[in-house]
């Protein structure tokens, strides 16, 4: 980097363009934007039959102007502890509270603009509590089978990326292909 040129700083979205030299020698432009990062929540429920019922979300999100459904999930606090941030939005979001947790891994859902990074937690023995929403969120909670889902998305009535890649992990844990290192937690902690 040769330049780096502030464009816009908001709540949490920071927008650079920074002056770059490639690696052929010229010179070119590169803007994007810093992201404090975020988790999404896998919240995993017995099923009546005893197969894996998800928890998942309808949102409606402003900037596609879409109702989605999504896993849930939020940002980062500053210097708050990825767990911790995963238990927090679980309970805010949904009002569950896991008994286990496991960390499956990290996505980066806009490689070409953006920091931002997406760290993947499974959640289960869940107990439901009180939801507590932000300010301004309005999300309507519901359950789904892990096939419901993937027919979601193989039709196109799911696009959102990070649930687009939660499938994926949802579908490999429980083929049995990948495994989780599951640990145990106070449920009835508040995050």
């Amino acid at each position: 980097m040769t330049r780096r040129e502030e464009l816009f700083r908001g709540r949490f979205l920071h927008a650079f363009r920074d002056a770059v030299r490639l690696p052929d020698g010229s010179a070119s432009d590169r803007e994007y934007l810093v992201h404090p990062g975020a988790v999404m929540v896998i919240p995993f429920l017995p099923g009546e039959d005893g197969a894996v019922r998800l928890v998942l979300e309808r949102q409606y999100r402003y900037p596609i102007g879409e109702v989605m459904v999504e896993f849930p999930a939020g940002k980062l606090d500053p210097g708050e502890d990825r767990l911790a941030c995963a238990r927090r939005e679980l309970q805010e979001e949904t009002g569950f509270v896991a008994r286990e947790w496991a960390r499956a891994g990290v996505i980066h859902p806009v490689i070409s603009y953006s920091t931002e990074f997406i760290e993947i937690w499974f959640a289960r023995g869940l107990t439901l509590g009180e939801r507590r929403l932000d300010a301004g969120e309005f999300l309507d909670v519901f359950t789904a089978t892990p096939q419901q889902l993937a027919t979601w998305c193989h039709e196109g009535a799911v696009t959102d990326g990070k649930t687009v890649a939660g499938l994926l992990w949802v579908q490999q844990v429980l083929s049995g292909a990948w495994t989780l290192d599951w640990h145990a937690t106070d449920a009835g902690a508040t995050p």
